[in-house]
């Protein structure tokens, strides 16, 4: 080989070496480079974060793990003079959802709406415009009964289900049903009193929710408890003045009542007279407050309280009880009612028999209208009007319940002659049965008006006195002929004991007039008549079975519940009423 050739190729073979020889320290700078410019991000990222981002990065921390669910605490209990429970919250489970977690696992979401007993496709509907609005927290169904939160509970456990949970809440329930639904009302979903004493004492009854601060896994599910941040506060109870047995034996009788005579609805009323408690306050129709709110307002509403009638005749004692206070009759003062029509002005008052000559005892035990008229016309107008708004009319009876109307009572100087005389047998005003039933219990008082209450007390109110005693007396025994072979209210008598009350039997006044052929009759009694103990009103609006009349259509309902009320309280029989043989008429 060329000795040129020989060194050409050595030549090439150092430049070969040469190129692989590395440079190490061109290599050592860059790396050198890149560890310090790593070393400064990781630095000032420890700076950003723990500087000036600690407080965020704290919160968004605790967020991920710390919650502040809610201690859920006790409406207040509502019962009845003798403790009886007529409104109280039992615990119960609310299902609540993370919308935007279960919308990833739309597997589930059939399973999950059989067992809350929903409608899938609305479930999952509900559930998707949640998480697309952002939301990471809904109810799904508050205040489940048991199967349904035990099938939850089974599902969550099955399918390990994360951003789905319980928790507990107190749910509203009423032991008296609809015998009490009126009273005691009801509340909505978030345990706010809507109406009844529900509503007149939410204040008292309110639960205020306590709060704690808890550790929670990625599941939802409590770890640890960290503090409590604000107990709860349970609400006051509320004790009524109503009697649970006598509320039943009211309600089941009026009921029967309203059933038999076919009658558009009914109320009653029974007072202590010594203390102004109400015992018992019913209505028909009534509702359930513890089914679904599907019925009308109708039914809801406290018809002794919120609707108003004619009394008619029941107002015929208290006409009396003004002359003899006036000193105009005496309960024999002759008073002749003969032909049984009167001329008043224009108009012209009857009486549905011609009775002749008969007394002012007479005229109540018969229900004259003349007679009673001719007894107002003795009595000057301002004095009877003042009578009747001592009593209580036109005005409301001070028990404080939601809709509660006042009545209407014009004032004396605004009637006519012929409006007085109508005034004197119980038309041109207009009264509720509390109204009334606190206008009797004046009678049964000695003449003494206690304020009426639907709370216990130990201690009747301070009382007005509004009658003499010998006057409330001697109209409770001119009363007692009314229930007796000569009155119009025979079937108001309760064995061993004896009773003073009126009937009435009032034409329903509407917005056009008196309506043909539609009444509202009334009784309004009190027990036993030699000291009152009880008074009680019965009112049933439009019965349209064969008889209409105060005496047929309500005073049975006071007898019955009269007698089991005397008889509950161990009141003792006073001396039996005088049997009288004569007939009597209707009123």
């Amino acid at each position: 080989m060329a000795p040129s050739k020989v060194r050409l190729r050595r030549a090439e073979r150092a430049v070969r070496a040469r190129q692989r020889i590395p440079d190490f320290g061109l290599r050592r700078a860059m790396l050198g480079t890149m560890l310090g410019v790593a070393l400064v991000a990781v630095g000032a990222t420890a700076f950003y974060r723990q500087v000036i981002q600690t407080e965020y990065l704290k919160t968004e921390g605790a967020a991920r793990y710390l919650r502040e669910p809610a201690i859920p605490a006790r409406r207040g209990m509502v019962t009845d003079r003798h403790g009886e429970p007529l409104a109280i919250s039992t615990s119960v489970a609310s299902i609540w959802a993370d919308p935007v977690r279960l919308t990833g696992n739309d597997g589930i979401i059939p399973a999950l709406a059989a067992a809350l007993e929903l409608a899938p496709d609305k479930l999952e509907a509900r559930l998707r415009t949640a998480a697309a609005k952002g939301r990471r927290f809904i109810y799904l169904r508050r205040r489940v009964e048991p199967p349904i939160a035990d099938a939850v509970t089974a599902l969550i456990e099955q399918h390990k289900l994360a951003g789905l949970g319980m928790e507990t809440e107190y749910r509203r329930y009423y032991p008296g049903g609809e015998m009490f639904g009126q009273v005691v009302g009801f509340t909505n979903i978030d345990d706010e009193g809507q109406e009844g004493i529900e509503l007149i004492e939410n204040d008292q009854l309110r639960a205020i929710p306590g709060r704690r601060r808890v550790i929670q896994d990625g599941r939802s599910t409590t770890v640890e408890e960290v503090e409590q941040l604000r107990p709860p506060h349970h609400g006051s109870d509320v004790v009524l003045s109503i009697d649970r047995r006598l509320q039943f034996l009211a309600y089941r009788e009026l009921k029967a009542a309203m059933l038999e005579h076919r009658a558009a609805g009914a109320s009653a009323v029974l007072l202590d007279v010594t203390t102004g408690e109400v015992l018992a306050l019913v209505n028909q129709p009534s509702f359930n407050p513890n089914a679904p709110r599907r019925e009308g307002p109708a039914a809801r509403r406290n018809r002794a309280l919120t609707d108003v009638f004619e009394p008619g005749s029941t107002m015929k004692p208290l006409v009396v009880a003004a002359a003899l206070e006036a000193g105009v009759v005496q309960p024999g003062t002759p008073i002749n009612t003969s032909p049984g029509v009167l001329q008043v002005g224009r108009n012209r008052v009857r009486d549905i028999h011609n009775y002749g000559l008969l007394d002012a005892t007479s005229v109540i035990t018969k229900s004259s209208n003349v007679g009673v008229v001719k007894i107002a016309q003795r009595i000057e107008r301002k004095r009877l009007w003042e009578l009747y708004s001592a009593l209580g009319f036109g005005k409301a009876t001070g028990v404080g319940f939601p809709g509660e109307v006042n009545g209407r009572l014009t004032h004396f100087s605004r009637w006519s002659a012929f409006e007085y005389a109508t005034l004197a047998f119980g038309y041109g005003l207009s009264v509720n049965t509390m109204q009334l039933a606190q206008a009797y219990s004046v009678l049964a008082a000695d003449g003494v008006r206690h304020p009426v209450t639907l709370y216990r007390t130990d201690q009747p109110g301070a009382g007005e006195r509004v009658l003499s005693e010998e006057t409330a007396r001697q109209v409770r025994a001119m009363m007692e002929t009314v229930v007796s072979n000569k009155g119009t209210a025979r079937r108001a008598a309760v064995p061993g004991y004896r009773v003073a009350g009126k009937t009435g039997t009032a034409k329903k006044a509407t917005g056009h007039g008196y309506a043909a052929g539609r009444y509202q009759a009334v009784f309004a009694g009190m027990a036993p008549a030699s000291k009152p103990r009880f008074v009680m009103v019965v009112m049933v609006d439009e019965p349209r079975g064969s008889s209409y009349y105060g005496g047929t259509v309500a005073a049975p309902t006071f007898a019955k519940v009269m007698q089991a009320a005397l008889r509950l309280y161990n009141v003792p029989p006073d001396a039996a009423a005088e049997q009288m043989m004569l007939a009597g008429g209707e009123g």
